[in-house]
């Protein structure tokens, strides 16, 4: 059961009041998402380019902006914050928010390697507050009916998992997707996806692990694979890339049958196919860009007191970290300062 604690700065008369830090892409789709929700308000925009900030909140009829995250961090308007920097900064970041008494839903991956993410956890558990890696796709209707059709043994015992995610980029050696100093590489941007939905999907650490990755000039991953094995002989086989478009589906195996998730990053429709029957389709269609789910679970968390998501939890994210520096280590690629 997940700890929990009393969030007095809460005033629960008033709708829900998220500041955003940051203002790049995923600060915007968070944003998009929130408009759909009635009983949510974005009350607060942090910038360093004031510019930035001020188009943004603009944008979305923001009444409080800043033109520092530490001005954000301090605002007393704000109920919980949505951290959506580039990951390598992530941990001052988040330390800050969490230091000045707020929650945190800070995107993926939740910092660049164990160390940072464990000193993250360690910093929200000894203030009491909430935090969760911002793994939307977890939340989405689609993906929620699986774990239910998993948990039903609809397909059987589960055998196997394909996964990928790749997509193209070009090549720009000082691009954040490429730069070895802003923790670049196909692994922390997108690798990361397959690799959560393993651990949704089989709710344990493999017992066998192996991946390859190809080193590009900038001494970041471009493309890279994983080899995942279980306990009880289920594999996993996931892959990504930001040099190449794949097909960014999931196929989960049974001894009944399997499941079938197109673009399952932001999945909104599963097919179901048992052995000897027609394959029969769900769709679970969506409003804006979807981020609005996790916003969701983060607000019912930190409503309900709790210092963790039980769907996304804290011992995941670290877990999903340690095996993403397994990896690193296995290729020979670190980062500058690790």
């Amino acid at each position: 059961m997940a700890l929990k604690i009393f969030n007095s700065f809460i005033d629960m008369t008033h709708s829900f009041r998220w500041g955003i830090l940051a203002t790049g892409n995923i600060a915007t789709k968070f944003a998009l998402g929130l408009q759909t929700l009635s009983d949510t308000t974005i009350q607060a925009v942090g910038s360093r380019n004031l510019p930035s900030a001020q188009s943004f909140a603009d944008q979305f009829n923001i009444p409080n902006v800043h033109s520092s995250y530490e001005a954000l961090a301090k605002d007393p308007e704000v109920d919980a914050i949505y951290v959506a920097n580039p990951h390598p900064y992530h941990l001052e970041s988040t330390l800050l928010c969490l230091e000045n008494g707020k929650p945190v839903l800070c995107e993926k991956p939740m910092a660049i390697n164990y160390a940072e993410t464990q000193q993250m956890v360690n910093k929200a558990r000894e203030k009491g507050l909430f935090m969760m890696e911002a793994m939307w796709t977890r939340f989405m209707p689609a993906i929620v009916e699986l774990r239910k059709l998993l948990d039903s043994g609809i397909i059987g015992e589960v055998k196997m998992l394909t996964a990928d995610f790749g997509f193209y980029s070009d090549w720009e050696p000082e691009h954040r997707r490429y730069n070895p100093d802003l923790a670049g590489g196909a692994l922390l941007d997108v690798g990361i996806y397959p690799l959560a939905f393993a651990y949704m999907i089989f709710k344990n650490d493999p017992v066998h692990v192996s991946s390859f990755a190809d080193i590009g000039e900038t001494g970041v991953d471009e493309q890279s694979a994983y080899l995942l094995g279980y306990k009880n002989g289920a594999i996993a086989r996931l892959s990504s890339s930001v040099r190449h478009q794949t097909a960014k589906e999931a196929q989960i195996h049974g001894t009944k049958g399997m499941i079938h998730v197109p673009l399952f990053w932001r999945a909104d429709q599963l097919t179901i196919q048992l052995h000897d029957q027609e394959p029969e389709t769900r769709h679970f269609p969506y409003e804006s860009s979807g981020l609005q789910f996790e916003a969701i679970e983060a607000m019912n968390c930190i409503r309900n007191g709790e210092l963790e998501s039980k769907i996304m939890p804290l011992s995941e994210t670290l877990r999903l970290a340690k095996l993403m520096d397994d990896f690193r280590a296995e290729w020979g690629m670190k980062y500058p300062g690790e």
